[in-house]
């Protein structure tokens, strides 16, 4: 069997059998296929599509390149959760946090930014001194211990998806229904979670634009879940507008903590509360889900949700610290503002132009090598349907090199259309997907 053979059959529109993806996947974990050939695969793949079978084989591949994790020696029910990916889609650092103060054990295992969205293990990593690089062994000791750790995938752990992660991120080959969810769901499955809660976007800032292609990833990855023996419930939210205010990672780290101690509140609290309280349902840990509502709010309004972000941070070696002064936390030498150029109403965001300009301030990657001011990023004045006058701040953006601001001020040019009368607001969450099929939110 040669890989060139299987390109060739990918490109001209044939399936796959699973001897072939099996065949690409451990050639590539492996480095005897290298990245010009793997990136010539997924090009294919994206381009021609994947069947329902070579989508779940693809998926089996990948579990099957490494370790599987054993979460069964842990006390109490297990959750993950998932975003497909946004701009200041700060889900995780809010949810999980609640979750596991209301009872849950929450085993999350993050990735970085892909695309024009932003990556959980860079914004905790802007937090001084934070590991997200866990063992297994460490991981599973800290879930049991205090009911929540986020971490990196491990080499061990579906080490043939981390690699393929990472090409699709430089190749322009991240927004196919089958190639994330087999991404995902791998991870999910070999993470261990009994319970998974996933997020999936849709919208102009979503990898899945369109709701239908939306509807369709959240179909295929409940059922892969399910045939898995998994409980998975799908949120399909919105991502017509960045979903907090902060882009950016330490920017993102600081609303995310504003959240929990009770200061902010809007469309990224909204959304966290519904995984949050998921989490909180499917774990057993209140008798249905407005029950669940009711904890997660409740371990914001009597500190428990920020006290456990805090107990995390510290159990992965992390400096609290910075919570009690985040304006220094965020502090950069440099910005500059984009002004609102008439009255009128926010009609329109671009908002991958939003999360593509964060990343020419310095807080995202471009080539793997990439370094990172983990303190760059954009802070959005005005969403959607806001009255504005001329004049206006739409939004200020923050870098510590003053030579970066002219590309992502020329990027940012007309990303907001404002227009002469109020718009209907797009709906925050559409549905709600799990193994009885869908209902609306």
């Amino acid at each position: 069997m040669h890989i060139i053979d299987i390109i060739e059959k990918k490109r001209d529109g044939k399936e796959l059998t699973q001897e072939e993806i099996d065949f690409f996947v451990k050639g590539f974990t492996e480095e005897s296929i290298p990245d010009y050939q793997a990136s010539a695969l997924l090009m294919a793949m994206y381009i021609k599509g994947l069947s329902k079978d070579e989508t779940a084989n693809l998926t089996i591949s990948m579990l099957n390149s490494g370790e599987k994790m054993d979460l069964s020696g842990i006390k109490g029910v297990v959750a993950d959760k998932h975003s497909t990916g946004g701009v200041a889609d700060t889900t995780t650092l809010v949810a999980a946090p609640i979750a596991a103060a209301c009872g849950v054990r929450v085993a999350k295992l993050s990735g970085r930014a892909l695309g024009h969205t932003g990556g959980t293990l860079d914004k905790l990593e802007a937090i001084p001194n934070f590991n997200v690089n866990l063992s297994l062994d460490e991981f599973k000791k800290q879930v049991n211990d205090i009911g929540l750790a986020i971490a990196g995938q491990t080499l061990k752990l579906c080490p043939a998806d981390k690699k393929i992660y990472a090409l699709r991120d430089v190749t322009a080959t991240v927004s196919n229904v089958s190639l994330i969810a087999s991404s995902i769901m791998s991870k999910k499955i070999a993470s261990g979670a009994p319970a998974i809660v996933l997020d999936v976007k849709t919208g102009n800032g979503a990898f899945m634009k369109k709701y239908e292609d939306s509807l369709a990833l959240a179909l295929e990855m409940v059922d892969i879940g399910t045939k898995a023996g998994r409980n998975v419930t799908a949120f399909i939210t919105d991502m017509n507008q960045p979903l907090g205010r902060a882009v950016g990672n330490a920017f993102e780290v600081k609303e995310a903590i504003d959240i929990l101690e009770g200061r902010e509140k809007g469309d990224l609290f909204e959304v966290s509360i519904a995984l949050a309280s998921q989490m909180i349902f499917l774990t057993g840990n209140a008798k249905n889900y407005s029950e669940a509502v009711l904890k997660a709010k409740k371990s914001i309004g009597d500190k428990s949700a920020i006290n456990k972000l805090k107990q995390m941070i510290s159990y992965q070696g992390g400096d609290t610290s910075f919570i009690e002064d985040l304006n220094s936390f965020v502090e950069t030498k440099f910005a500059r503002d984009i002004i609102a150029k008439r009255d009128g109403y926010i009609g329109f965001i671009d908002v991958p132009k939003i999360g593509q300009a964060s990343i020419s301030l310095g807080s995202g990657r471009r080539k793997l090598n990439d370094s990172i001011d983990y303190k760059a990023g954009i802070y959005i004045e005005k969403r959607l349907n806001d009255k504005v006058f001329k004049g206006d701040v739409l939004m200020r953006l923050y870098s510590n090199n003053e030579a970066k601001f002219d590309e992502a001020c020329f990027i940012l040019k007309d990303t907001v259309n404002i227009q002469d009368g109020p718009i209907k607001k797009p709906k925050l969450i559409y549905k709600v997907i799990d193994k009885n099929g869908q209902r609306d939110f």
